[in-house]
């Protein structure tokens, strides 16, 4: 390796892939640092004194996330109150093991965590509703219980701004999986660098918007960081996985593509005006594996046949909360109570694409929605009982106490749904 291309003192001990620079750890440290501390202080992302979620999933993006902002907030005095936020998916192989992983970063960096899973919000785990619906919409479910499960977490933590390890690569991505689908609108949502929906909206944040992947295995790498590297179980079934290999092959041609592209997506999403950063609407289309969210070709007609119509439709629709469990949402009811109701009686298809649609086919009404939101929160309160009652009793009346907690957990909403 050539001298160090910044310092002109040490050796080389790597190249940078964002800029083919020959630098040394040391200035390679000090780069990576810089560039994210500039992007957070140009996009003035936090202000002093504000509590910060990282959302943190054992994975090289949030561990180095959690390891620079500490870093960071140290060295330039942010004075931000940093925790760990983790959601257990319940993915058997997987998220058990790197959730162990999230564990010891506590202890190593000395931050708090919370871990809140989807069976205990849901009733359902994700292995669970792979054996329900299958591969090919699985990441749907997962995207959009993981995105409320972290917002409900964060409510617990009394925090009100959510940091996520998304990098560049992954902004490139998700904007050529738009592109591709024909779906503009949400361009705007995916290039930018903070969201938030309303002013009382949990605030969420990507300071690792313009930084390669590359760089931050580098940065891991050389650190000596403890992170999780095994993909998803259900990952390789992903769409967003096509777009991955297109992105890594446009990369080794142009080094420059991921920016190149996350600057095209801002250049699209400034000309298509429809997507308004002020709309709210949990379900945020299609996530990392669904290969579509619904019909575009009639978005498109949709759009063209609504176009000389009253321009008071094109407004988004103000903020409200689910009818059924409170959370934030443009529609009666949210995209994840419409889903669970899908998975609670057996067609796991209810929320996918057409939903209305679906509902009508099948006979759902209203009537039927609130029997689910009692059933819910029914089951809910004997799942707190046995639990509280688990923990009180002890000697020879434990094992029956136990016996019962668990058939309660394990009693499916869709066997308590039968007779409706």
């Amino acid at each position: 390796m050539p001298q160090c291309q910044t310092c002109h003192t040490a050796r080389a001990s790597l190249k940078r892939p964002k800029t083919g620079a020959h630098i040394c750890k040391a200035c390679f440290y000090l780069a990576f640092e810089t560039e994210i501390h500039t992007t957070i202080t140009s996009n003035k992302l936090f202000h002093r004194g504000e509590r910060v979620a990282i959302g943190a999933s054992g994975g090289k993006d949030s561990t180095v996330l959690a390891y620079v902002l500490r870093t960071l907030n140290d060295r330039y005095d942010y004075g931000l109150d940093l925790v760990l936020l983790s959601v257990d998916e319940g993915i058997t192989g997987y998220r058990d093991d790197s959730l162990a992983t999230v564990r010891r970063n506590m202890e190593q960096y000395g931050l708090p965590l919370l871990v809140v899973s989807y069976k205990d919000m849901y009733g359902w785990s994700m292995d669970d509703i792979v054996k329900q619906v299958g591969l090919k919409n699985n990441c749907t479910f997962c995207g959009v219980f993981r995105r409320q499960a972290l917002d409900r977490g964060a409510v617990k933590l009394g925090v009100d701004h959510i940091v996520t390890g998304h990098n560049a690569d992954d902004i490139a991505e998700t904007v050529l999986m738009n592109i591709l689908r024909g779906d503009f609108p949400r361009l705007t949502r995916c290039t930018a660098i903070t969201t938030q929906s309303d002013p009382q909206a949990l605030k969420r944040s990507k300071p690792f918007k313009y930084t390669y992947e590359k760089e931050i295995v580098m940065y891991a790498y050389f650190k000596q960081l403890d992170y999780f590297s095994t993909e998803c179980t259900y990952a390789p079934q992903a769409y967003r996985g096509y777009a991955r290999t297109y992105l890594k092959d446009l990369e080794a041609l142009r080094p420059s593509a991921i920016l190149d592209i996350i600057a095209s997506g801002e250049a699209f999403a400034g000309r298509d005006q429809s997507a308004v950063s002020g709309h709210v609407d949990d379900d945020e289309g299609p996530s990392c594996g669904q290969v579509s969210g619904g019909s575009n070709q009639d978005k498109v007609q949709s759009k063209a046949t609504n176009k000389n119509k009253s321009k008071k439709k094109d407004v988004p629709q103000a903020p409200g909360e689910c009818e059924r469990c409170g959370y934030m949402s443009s529609q009666k009811v949210c995209k994840a109570c419409v889903l669970l109701e899908g998975l609670n009686r057996g067609l796991p298809t209810l929320g996918i694409g057409k939903t209305e649609t679906m509902r009508r086919k099948h006979g759902l009404t209203d009537q039927d929605s609130e029997s689910v939101g009692r059933t819910i929160e029914h089951m809910a309160d004997l799942q707190k009982s046995a639990g509280q009652a688990r923990t009180q009793m002890e000697g020879p009346v434990r094992p029956v106490v136990d016996a019962v907690a668990d058939g309660v957990q394990s009693l499916t909403l869709r066997g308590a749904l039968a007779e409706l």
